[in-house]
């Protein structure tokens, strides 16, 4: 990390063993993403409600690449952020869930790579069923179909012709999509 996590209390007495934790959950969070620049933390205890007792509030402010992300885990109606601890989790869980998706958009396998178009030409044709086999440069066949064309040049597609084609694995072998007439 670039710049070094601050912690600060709010309405509370610094404490050494909540320091300590959440320096321990911040620690987990770059090494799940590295690229963390900064990391500020405010733990705050507001007032205490004599109907709602003492409810914990997260604030996690987080500088990445890109836009920053924020969390806030505000005293509200959860009993369970009267443990700090609890609060404290509950935070950096949503952090990383925060950090997990924006991971996700910017990871590279989210999408899927284009297929390399293959050139071949055609050595079978089947004008009455409307399909045909092209060989590839490196000497496989690949069936094509009237359908797996761009443009409607089917008539015009006899034995010798050039093609473009992006090549696809099916049930039954090796078929051409997006076929292309090049002659």
């Amino acid at each position: 990390m670039q710049i070094e996590p601050r912690i600060s209390f709010q309405n509370l007495e610094h404490s050494d063993a909540i320091e300590s934790d959440i320096r321990s959950r911040i620690d987990e969070l770059e090494k799940f993403h590295p690229r963390m620049i900064g990391c500020s933390v405010v733990v705050d205890a507001p007032h205490r409600d004599k109907h709602k007792g003492k409810i914990y509030e997260i604030r996690i402010d987080i500088s990445v690449p890109g836009k920053d992300i924020a969390v806030t885990r505000e005293a509200g109606f959860n009993h369970a952020h009267e443990d700090i601890y609890v609060a404290i989790r509950d935070s950096f869980d949503a952090a990383r869930r925060l950090l997990e998706d924006r991971i996700r958009k910017m990871s590279s396998h989210r999408t899927r790579p284009h297929p390399t178009p293959s050139h071949g030409h055609v050595v079978r044709i089947f004008n009455e069923d409307g399909y045909g086999f092209v060989e590839t440069e490196d000497g496989h066949e690949v069936y094509f179909d009237r359908d797996s064309l761009t443009k409607s040049v089917w008539p015009q597609i006899e034995i010798g012709s050039r093609l473009r084609f992006t090549e696809r694995d099916g049930d039954k072998g090796l078929y051409g999509t997006q076929v292309t007439l090049l002659d």
